[in-house]
């Protein structure tokens, strides 16, 4: 294969396999032969808890297929990665990283599989996460899972990769694959993208379906891509999306800055660091140089009225849509309900407990049904602080495209004692409300990636992504990184 894998894009893979340089198969070996030389050689990133079995027959397929004159689009025969909380009904498993699932197997792929397959990827194989997505305790430690172990962070190996996407992050980041699918209920997307100098996309809630995916909260989550260039988080999201629910490469504008009225939310600024309001305030010059208009010091209510009321409508809604995930999986004797999880992880302590409890779990499992009103109450205050309250009013007042600020800290040590080791995110408005989210690589600070977001309204992907792509394409910060076991300071 005549073609470095270091930061190729989907693009540069295509053109291979056009100019017959690769192949499908040449493509997944090599980044399967990368995913050992690295992932579990080498720095041993860990970001890959599964290699998929099918994965050349899959290509040689595709292969077949375009020897016939037929390339299904950008996707064919690209490999991707899916976090472990994606469903496929393969030889693969589907865990969200708890041995409490290993060997209970879906019935059917998630409908975003049955689209990537049918778009012509090669499912390479499942990323590790920050077990159940982050959900099972307020003391649990980003990127690792009982059955999966601990994530490193590519930037330094002693720094966390944020959750729970964190393998999905660390393994693009990592090149140990084109693109890979996150899915995120509050950061989970756009933090690993954050401290692994990514672009993420976190779609409004509803545009890709849920259908398959292992929840927590059918008003937070959503699946959504990863990848290391904006182009490439835009076609991955069409695929995702299915087809006609936008036009995210009509929206890959280098001039797309220009005549856009953009809000800075400064109240967002205040919990970093000095170096990364640095960062922010060098990308806004960037965007007023593009012709952005710059309003300044756009108010958005306090992400802390939010924490409490999220909380409660996460735990009622995982309850409910763990229990109905669970009860349709093929038989067998896997847990049933969240009370059978929990059982499991009391009894397999040792496996599942070693570092931290089950706390959230206990608490959902206590939780009554979607009928009650404290859940009621919750959602409404919910929506109307982040949305009525929020973005809606913030663009509205302004007369906005969108909305401004750092998507969050550089990454922190991941620490075993105290737990987790998330870093803090800009991800509660667009996550709260439901609207999209793109962070895109923005600078460094010591040597570790930090990102910017640009959030709006329901359903402004295009407008978003066209803002990102303009600002990356100015900008072209994103860099390799190189494994360092700790920061040189």
């Amino acid at each position: 294969m005549d073609i470095s894998l270091e930061e190729a894009t989907v693009a540069d893979l295509q053109a291979a396999m056009a100019a017959g340089s690769a192949t499908a198969r040449s493509i997944a070996e090599a980044y399967i032969s990368r995913i050992e030389q690295i992932d579990r050689g080498g720095p041993r990133i860990n970001a890959v808890i599964e290699i998929n079995p099918e994965a050349m027959a899959i290509a040689d397929a595709l292969d077949r297929e375009r020897q016939a004159g037929r390339v299904r689009g950008p996707f064919h025969g690209i490999g991707v990665l899916l976090k472990d909380n994606i469903a496929t009904a393969d030889h693969m498993e589907t865990t969200a990283g708890s041995l409490a699932l290993v060997g209970a197997r879906p019935g059917r792929d998630a409908v975003i599989v049955t689209r990537l397959r049918a778009a012509g990827a090669v499912i390479l194989g499942k990323t590790n996460l920050s077990e159940w997505a982050n959900i099972r305790s307020m003391h649990g430690i980003s990127g690792w899972s009982g059955r999966g172990g601990l994530t490193l962070n590519p930037y330094a190996l002693d720094r966390n990769p944020s959750g729970s996407s964190s393998g999905s992050g660390a393994a693009v980041a990592a090149n140990l694959c084109v693109v890979a699918v996150g899915t995120e209920t509050d950061g989970s997307i756009s933090a690993p993208s954050n401290v692994c100098g990514l672009v993420g996309i976190k779609p409004t809630v509803g545009l890709v379906s849920q259908a398959g995916i292992i929840p927590i909260s059918h008003s937070q989550d959503t699946a959504g891509p990863m990848a290391r260039t904006v182009t490439d988080a835009a076609l991955l999201l069409e695929v995702l999306a299915g087809n006609g629910a936008g036009d995210f490469q009509g929206a890959l504008d280098p001039g797309g800055l220009r005549g856009t009225r953009i809000g800075i939310a400064r109240s967002l600024f205040e919990p970093f660091a000095a170096s990364v309001r640095r960062v922010a305030e060098d990308a806004i010059a960037v965007l007023r140089d593009g012709g952005a208009e710059i309003v300044d010091d756009v108010v958005l209510p306090r992400p802390s009225t939010l924490l409490d009321t999220e909380m409660s409508v996460l735990l009622h809604e995982f309850k409910a849509g763990l229990n109905a995930y669970l009860g349709v999986l093929s038989p067998g004797p896997q847990p049933r309900t969240l009370a059978d999880v929990i059982s499991f992880n009391e009894t397999n302590r040792d496996l599942e407990m070693p570092w931290f409890g089950q706390d959230l779990f206990q608490q959902a499992d206590a939780l009554g049904p979607l009928t009650d009103q404290s859940y009621l109450d919750a959602l409404a205050t919910n929506h109307r602080i982040a949305r009525t309250e929020g973005i809606d009013r913030a663009l509205a007042v302004h007369r906005l495209d969108a909305l401004f600020a750092p998507t969050g800290e550089p990454a922190r040590l991941t620490d075993f004692v105290n737990g987790t080791a998330e870093s803090p995110a800009n991800s509660t408005f667009p996550a709260v409300s439901g609207y999209p989210h793109v962070t895109v690589p923005a600078g460094f600070v010591y040597g570790l990636p930090v990102g910017v977001s640009f959030f709006g309204a329901a359903h402004a992907e295009a407008t978003l992504i066209r803002m990102a792509y303009a600002f990356e394409q100015a900008t072209r910060v994103r860099r390799a990184p190189t494994y360092p076991s700790t920061l040189t300071l």
